[in-house]
């Protein structure tokens, strides 16, 4: 007789879920990416906070994939995307009275920090309405080979979040990141003082 829970969200399908939403994280990691490198637009100290965080989502999601869904993987996402949005926010409420200008160029109309918050409210919301199926939790010290779109996925979550890391080593020479970036310390070195006016 077969002990695998029954239900609309089975333990297989719910893996396959948690895959795409790997996937749609990577997505954004990849369009940040492809900005900094094609688009010159280096990323200031609050936005790598925010890619932390995605990567932070990233690892919940990809614990879920590796070794089932667990409600705990849904906390580390939830946390992440948690702090990710805190930190988005308050960007957003940096920029949001007029006269104080905003950072990077829009895209579709909003600034990637606003659009930043928006995707970890969905993020949230999304891994609470996954919380609600029981059937999809199976009895845990399984691990499940990796194939087909969850190895996708997960490889390249890890690529990005490597790169994220080693990006933020050159720009940020591993100290404090400068809050307007205009090049990569550890590459240019530091930017020349200007004199004081007099």
């Amino acid at each position: 007789m077969s002990t695998e829970p029954h239900g609309f969200l089975t333990p297989a399908l719910s893996r396959q879920l948690n895959a795409l939403g790997l996937l749609a994280v990577g997505v954004v990691l990849l369009f940040a990416f492809y900005d900094q490198l094609v688009g010159g637009e280096l990323p200031c100290p609050l936005c790598i906070l925010q890619r932390a965080g995605f990567v932070g989502v990233g690892v919940g999601l990809a614990l879920n994939v590796r070794f089932g869904p667990r409600p705990s993987h849904y906390g580390i996402a939830i946390v992440s995307a948690i702090a990710g949005g805190v930190i988005s926010a308050r960007q957003v409420l940096l920029h949001i009275v007029p006269g104080t200008g905003t950072y990077g160029e829009a895209f579709l109309g909003m600034h990637f920090y606003s659009w930043a918050l928006a995707l970890f409210i969905v993020i949230v919301a999304g891994c609470a309405v996954l919380l609600l199926f029981d059937t999809q939790f199976e009895l845990p010290g399984r691990l499940h080979r990796l194939t087909g779109l969850g190895l996708v996925a997960v490889v390249l979550i890890a690529l990005l979040a490597l790169g994220n890391g080693a990006s933020t080593v050159l720009e940020c020479a591993g100290g404090l990141c400068p809050d307007n970036p205009e090049g990569y310390l550890l590459l240019d070195g530091p930017a020349p003082e200007t004199s004081p006016a007099p």
